[in-house]
């Protein structure tokens, strides 16, 4: 493999890295190449201002076979790190991309390429993000191990997920008798005596003020506030990835109306024939409909109707997503300290 280091993102490699990504051992939106291009020019909406880009890709015999989307950054301690464009804040699932025919050789001349002056110096490959079944977490494991250079991985967090059958009632049919008749009780309470809606915004001149709304609607939560106001480009950043995924028809942003008025919003998007929960709003003034779990409901309902194999919720393990069926999975962390 030839490996060539990137300093600006290449905006050429556009075609080949998506194609590549369709190979892949992971295949996650987070990955693309739109997505991260959008990611490295707002630096993840301000949470690495001090960063260089240590792009690495690799061909064989012209071909591109893998991709490295690293950045060197100070890390935890102050140590020079190499972490993966998306880490950490607003990327739920990252990776390499490479085949897994091609992933040994891949890592195996990363790492030495990585030692070359024209890296320059490191203390550690920082890897946050990977899904718990990604084969990078066993090979680079092998990788180090032929250096001598110490590994490490852990559980980051748990990312629950679930299975669609395909059927709305088979879904139903699945999950807690308990959890089943409280669905089914929400949604009924919040129908009786209110007008409710639910849509999905499909007219790209409604997109930004739809989502203002979202934001706004996020912004209720103080949590969320605050983690918006850490930085003056988080808005302009999701905006963007929101926009960037419109174009590409792989947005869900949804809504639920209660008398005319959003009362919640759901921001997902559809990859893969999954459902991909990326964040959630809702109207505080309108909890005692249960507005969210409302229009989670529906959201199920609609990913059942168009058969989707999978609703993920990734990151975080709020106890809603188990009452709705879900089962665990976890992002991990993978470290190799250079020696």
């Amino acid at each position: 493999m030839d490996f060539q280091l990137h300093t600006s993102f290449p905006l050429h490699l556009e075609i080949e890295w998506n194609l590549l990504i369709e190979h892949s051992i992971t295949n996650v939106p987070f990955i693309r190449h739109e997505y991260l291009r959008t990611w490295w020019q707002t630096r993840g909406g301000g949470e690495w201002p001090q960063a260089e880009l240590v792009l690495v890709t690799a061909r064989r015999d012209g071909q591109l076979v893998g991709v490295a989307p690293l950045f060197k950054a100070k890390h935890l301690e102050g140590r020079s790190s190499l972490l993966l464009l998306g880490s950490i804040e607003i990327s739920d699932y990252l990776d390499i991309i490479v085949s897994p025919a091609d992933l040994d050789d891949f890592l195996t001349g990363l790492l030495q390429f990585l030692t070359s002056p024209q890296v320059g110096e490191w203390d550690v490959l920082d890897l946050y993000n990977i899904i718990d079944s990604s084969p990078t977490l066993a090979g680079l494991e092998r990788a180090a191990a032929a250096l001598g250079w110490p590994y490490l991985s852990e559980k980051l967090q748990h990312s629950p997920y679930i299975p669609l059958p395909g059927d709305w009632d088979a879904y139903l049919a699945g999950i807690d008798k308990k959890q089943r008749h409280e669905i089914r009780r929400k949604i009924r309470r919040a129908e009786e005596s209110n007008e409710v809606r639910w849509y999905i915004t499909r007219d790209p001149a409604q997109l930004e003020g739809e989502m203002q709304a979202f934001v706004a609607m996020m912004c209720t939560d103080p949590e969320k506030a605050a983690f918006f106001a850490r930085s003056d480009t988080m808005v302009a950043t999701m905006m963007e990835i929101t926009r960037c995924a419109f174009e590409r028809e792989c947005l869900v942003l949804a809504f639920l109306e209660i008398n005319g008025k959003k009362a919640a919003g759901y921001l997902c998007f559809d990859y893969l024939n999954h459902i991909w929960v990326y964040n959630s709003g809702f109207d505080s003034s309108m909890l005692e409909f249960s507005p969210g779990w409302v229009l989670l409901g529906y959201l199920l309902q609609w990913a059942n109707e168009q058969k989707h194999s999978e609703f993920d919720f990734m990151r975080g393990d709020e106890q809603y997503k188990y009452r709705f069926g879900a089962v665990d999975r976890f992002v991990m962390r993978a470290t190799v300290t250079r020696k």
